[in-house]
């Protein structure tokens, strides 16, 4: 088992570039199945366990790719719609995105529940209830979901989403793509990750429109062609580094960004008093030498986003006052509370808020703590660049499915941050 050890009070400064979209490129690559010949070649695709994992279900299902740098090229003429392997789709959450694309291209799909970090309740109902009304007999049985479309081939429907969940809008998006007629989707998801997803699938010949609203049209094609395409940048990643610059009073700028994605994250840390310049397509982010509490409801984008809530956590602990944490999109999203308390944290969880009372200029202390999913693993990493002595975080395989070359970024802004095994003599070079 993987750890970091990590020396904090150090000032981060220098410059980091952020890395593609895990949260975009993964639906995106799920897209790619439905051109039925050519090469789709994808560009700025970030090294992650997750991302691993997808390009196996897609070669489990017959693509062709090749993955060079940050370029992966995905040949999907030879994909079969079979039934795809429990153990791949055990490992992540997003494997669950193939469904609307083989469904769509082939008429039929089965596939088993999918696996991800333990957050809270992240059901298919509202997958899929969006593909029964697209004409789609859905069947759940022995842990197994098979959808089979009448005649081969999905309708246009009117679809209309309890709550505007991501993973269910891209997977309508990418369903309704070669469906006959309109598809409308209401109360659909907004964020930045369904605007890069139409973009992509438009540049295949798609005719969708209404991303990055609440209400998305998708006229059907006949056929849907392999293109070209560059993600955007990760802004989950980009405010983790800048959480990471404030909460070691540093002085940090981030390269390859969208400041649009990260308004929420930005408005929050001014209010803290963290200092947030634009310098032409970067921001730089200093740090103050005292942190301001505020409040924070976690909110469905353009609100600030569930996948900081750990992060921010981290850095209200060390905040002059009270903070209060309102969690509305996950209910099982407080699980790296337990380890923060044990780094000194003055947490207090009643259901779904948190009450954080801060000890100013850091307070924290190294120890021993465990990741217990993505983002509560970053949270852990930026407590400990803030606390005094050593911390060491556990089951760092977490962190690894979501941000990539981590501690090299880290290291490279300043930070004393290795990756170890069972042994700790690196440290000691």
């Amino acid at each position: 088992m993987e750890k970091y050890i990590i020396m904090g009070r150090n000032p981060l400064s220098g410059s980091v570039r952020i890395s593609g979209s895990k949260n975009a490129v993964l639906p995106i690559l799920a897209a790619s199945i439905l051109a039925q010949d050519g090469q789709t070649i994808i560009k700025d695709v970030p090294r992650l366990k997750d991302v691993q994992v997808m390009k196996e279900v897609l070669e489990f299902l017959g693509c062709e790719i090749e993955w060079s740098g940050t370029t992966m090229k995905v040949d999907a003429s030879k994909v079969q719609s079979i039934e795809v392997s429990d153990f791949l789709m055990r490992k992540m959450r997003a494997s669950n995105l193939v469904m609307g694309p083989l469904l769509a291209r082939f008429g039929w799909a089965k596939l088993s529940y999918p696996g991800g970090c333990a957050i809270g309740s992240r059901p298919m109902d509202l997958h899929l209830k969006g593909l029964k009304a697209m004409g789609a007999k859905v069947e759940e049985k022995f842990g197994f979901i098979e959808a089979v479309a009448e005649n081969g081939s999905l309708k246009g429907a009117e679809i209309c989403l309890d709550f505007p969940s991501v993973g269910a809008t891209e997977n309508l998006m990418m369903a309704a793509c070669l469906a006959q007629g309109e598809t409308i989707i209401s109360n659909a998801a907004k964020e930045p990750e369904i605007a890069d997803l139409e973009t992509f699938l438009n540049k295949m010949g798609a005719q969708i429109s209404g991303a990055g609203t609440d209400l998305i049209r998708i006229k059907g094609v006949e056929k849907l062609i392999a293109v070209e395409h560059s993600i955007i940048p990760d802004r989950i990643e980009a405010g983790t580094f800048m959480v990471a610059g404030a909460i070691t009073k540093g002085n940090i700028k981030l390269e390859n960004i969208q400041v649009s994605h990260l308004e929420a994250v930005i408005a929050k840390l001014k209010e803290m008093d963290v200092k947030i310049i634009k310098e032409g397509k970067s921001l730089r982010v200093i740090g103050p030498e005292t942190l301001r509490a505020v409040d924070i409801k976690t909110m469905p984008f353009p609100g600030f986003p569930t996948d900081m809530q750990p992060q921010m956590m981290a850095l209200l602990s060390t905040a002059k006052g009270t903070s209060i944490i309102s969690e509305n999109i996950f209910e099982n999203r407080f699980k790296h509370v337990d380890e923060l308390r044990r780094m000194g944290a003055n947490i207090k969880v009643e259901g779904r808020i948190a009450i954080i009372k801060g000890k100013d200029s850091g307070g924290l202390s190294g120890t021993f703590v465990n990741a217990s999913d993505l983002r509560a693993g970053a949270a852990l990493v930026l407590a400990g660049l803030a606390a005094q002595d050593a911390t060491i975080v556990d089951s760092i395989y977490h962190i690894d499915r979501g941000y990539e070359n981590f501690e090299q970024k880290l290291r490279v802004l300043g930070a004393k941050i290795i990756r170890v095994r069972e042994t700790y003599k690196e440290w000691e070079k």
